[in-house]
């Protein structure tokens, strides 16, 4: 894997990640502030660590990372989802020159009412829990917003 400028010394992000819908049984959702983006309200999202990472192990990973929560704590559901996008120009220098469109493989992580969180300062300022639509209305992602208009029909 080829290393991004000197100024950063992390390889550069793989194109395919994962969005991790963490909500409650009632349906109300958890959202995170971005650190670099304060307007920016999101579901927890992730790149993979490496290549054959299984999808599954990157959402509890990034889940634990962002929030303390892990997937034991909860059921972990893989939607079969998954969301191409154009890389916002904004984070395009995290990627490898040419890349301009990431894979986002969708999550639910259903957790207790009450589950406490802890964020990593370094990626997020915030947090809130909201009833699904109104988490909708906040998301900064239009695909983050759609999933999370589909939670009903994924706690059914």
């Amino acid at each position: 894997m080829r290393l991004s400028p000197v100024s950063d010394p992390r390889p550069f992000k793989i194109p395919e990640s994962v969005l991790v819908v963490i909500h409650t049984p009632a349906l109300d959702v958890l959202l995170i502030q971005r650190a670099d983006a304060p307007d920016f309200w999101q579901s927890v999202t992730g790149a993979k660590d490496f290549i054959d990472e299984p999808f599954e192990a990157t959402a509890a990973r990034e889940a634990f990372e962002e929030t303390g929560i892990g997937a034991q704590l909860g059921v972990l559901t893989d939607w079969q989802l998954e969301n191409i996008y154009d890389i916002y120009p904004r984070w395009a220098h995290r990627y490898a020159p040419g890349v301009t469109r990431n894979t986002e493989h969708v999550f639910g992580l259903c957790v207790p009412d009450g589950t406490p969180v802890t964020l990593n300062p370094r990626e997020h300022t915030a947090f809130c829990w909201l009833p699904w639509r109104e988490a909708a209305d906040k998301c900064y992602s239009p695909s983050n917003a759609e999933a999370i208009l589909l939670l009903p029909q994924f706690v059914r």
